[in-house]
């Protein structure tokens, strides 16, 4: 893919970049390396003062910012700036969290004193120079939740962006320069996927972390193994949406709309897999059904859409396939299944029911606005369900039954369960998932010391 700009509403090319040649990126990783060696000192109180400078910049450029991201690559603007406004939230936060999620921590007495040591401490220091690779369908937002903590905890980033965001990527190293952060704190890469093996091979970098595919999960995994090294890696996602009798079916629908198609359904965190109990879902699938017919598709940078375009036209004929696929082997199509008239890589809101599992679209993550929706008899069902996937970022539940939910929470193969609502993320809770959805965790205290070297300090009696 080249490094460009081109606007999927459309498919007009707006700007193109040279990838960064082999002397340049030499410099860039030099330069990395000497602004550890110094950012690593300074006080917890300057990081702050300069991420938090950071951010209130961030919210200055809302409005700019947004329309880029949107531009490039699709999300309505009213979500683009939204974004903006979130990763400002956990840069406040980190700046004002993080010495106390990295202080000195001490052992119980006893077991000091049973070591013979008078004094023990686990300390948390920062590794280094640390490569992200980050995609594009939260083109700030899952930059940030890295950079903000790595910044902080005194390391320095690299970030090689996805090739269709280059002027997302360029505005955050701009961003973090205009708060003040020394030259090298925060650097972005232009450059090829191809690039990527020989920077994380680079003994001067020491960590790396992937949101992103499988497979490219996999290649920097392999990679990083290899070398030894440090990997936290978030990659794809079919998270089951269940719901029982008990739920409050209104809700549990209207949020449902949303939950399958935030971010023109390009989420890895996304609900896909809508597990219904048959005692509610024909009201369920009426009203799921209703509420995705209902949405405004077009023009991103209308402030009235809830669906843009895919972010590229391989992704429209991916979706378009898995579809395909799926009504050839007897799915039902509620709504949808069809491209809107018209430019742009667009794709309407669709639910395919009777779904099987020798469908494609059953084992693979549909990643566009397309909802598989399933009926079940039992909760045993429900939960055999929804662990049937190889992936296991997150999961959403919903039931007004205490056992139910603690069923649900003891059995449920993901990172997360959200009982009653949608999955999202904050700065203060972790995130991550199990299976072939990574490992590793980002965000709260978790995800600041995932890349910290954390140290045993013993001192003898």
């Amino acid at each position: 893919m080249p490094i460009a700009t081109v606007n999927p509403a459309n498919g007009e090319t707006l700007k193109t970049y040279d990838a960064l040649g082999a002397e340049e990126i030499e410099r860039r990783l030099a330069t990395a390396e000497a602004a550890f060696r110094t950012h690593r000192s300074t006080s917890f109180a300057e990081r702050a003062r300069l991420l938090h400078k950071a951010a209130d910049l961030l919210e200055e450029d809302q409005q700019e910012i947004g329309r880029v991201m949107t531009t490039e690559m699709g999300k309505p603007v009213k979500q683009a700036r939204a974004e903006a406004a979130k990763c400002a939230k956990a840069m406040h936060w980190y700046a004002d969290h993080a010495e106390g999620l990295l202080a000195d921590e001490e052992p119980a007495e006893a077991d000091v004193k049973d070591s013979g040591a008078s004094r023990v401490l686990v300390r948390y220091r920062p590794l280094g120079p640390v490569l992200a690779v980050m995609p594009w369908n939260f083109p700030l937002w899952q930059v940030i939740r890295f950079a903000a903590p790595a910044l902080m905890a005194g390391s320095v980033g690299l970030l090689k962006h996805a090739s269709n965001v280059p002027q997302t990527a360029l505005y955050l190293e701009d961003l973090f320069r205009r708060a003040g952060f020394p030259e090298g704190c925060f650097q972005t890469l232009l450059i090829g996927s191809g690039a990527v093996e020989d920077i994380l091979r680079d003994p001067r970098v020491k960590a790396a972390t992937l949101t992103g595919s499988e497979p490219a999960g996999r290649a920097v995994a392999s990679v990083a193994g290899d070398e030894v090294k440090k990997t936290v890696l978030e990659l794809g996602g079919s998270d089951p949406y269940v719901v029982m009798p008990s739920a409050d079916l209104d809700r549990a629908a209207k949020t449902a709309v949303t939950a399958r198609v935030q971010n023109n359904g390009q989420s890895c965190i996304a609900a896909k897999r809508f597990i219904v109990h048959t005692d509610v879902f024909d009201a369920f699938a009426e009203r799921f059904t209703a509420g995705m017919k209902a949405l405004k598709v077009g023009d991103p940078l209308d402030e009235d859409t809830d669906v843009g375009p895919l972010s590229t036209e391989q992704g429209r004929s991916d979706l378009e396939e898995l579809v395909d696929d799926a009504v050839e082997a007897g799915a039902t199509v509620l709504c949808g299944a069809e491209r809107p008239d018209g430019p742009g890589w667009y794709y309407a809101p669709t639910i395919l029911a009777d779904v099987t599992p020798e469908m494609r679209i059953h084992q693979e993550e549909a990643f566009g606005p397309v909802a598989t929706l399933y009926r079940v008899a039992d909760l045993d069902e429900a939960v055999a369900l929804a662990n049937d996937t190889p992936f296991g970022l997150s999961s959403n539940v919903w039931t007004r039954d205490g056992a139910e939910v603690d069923r649900f929470v003891r059995d449920l193969e993901a990172g997360g369960v959200f009982v009653n609502g949608m999955t999202a993320s904050h700065p203060a809770f972790p995130f991550g998932g199990v299976k072939r959805s990574g490992y590793g965790r980002e965000l709260s205290g978790h995800g600041i010391r995932e890349f910290c070297n954390i140290t045993t300090v013993w001192h003898g009696a």
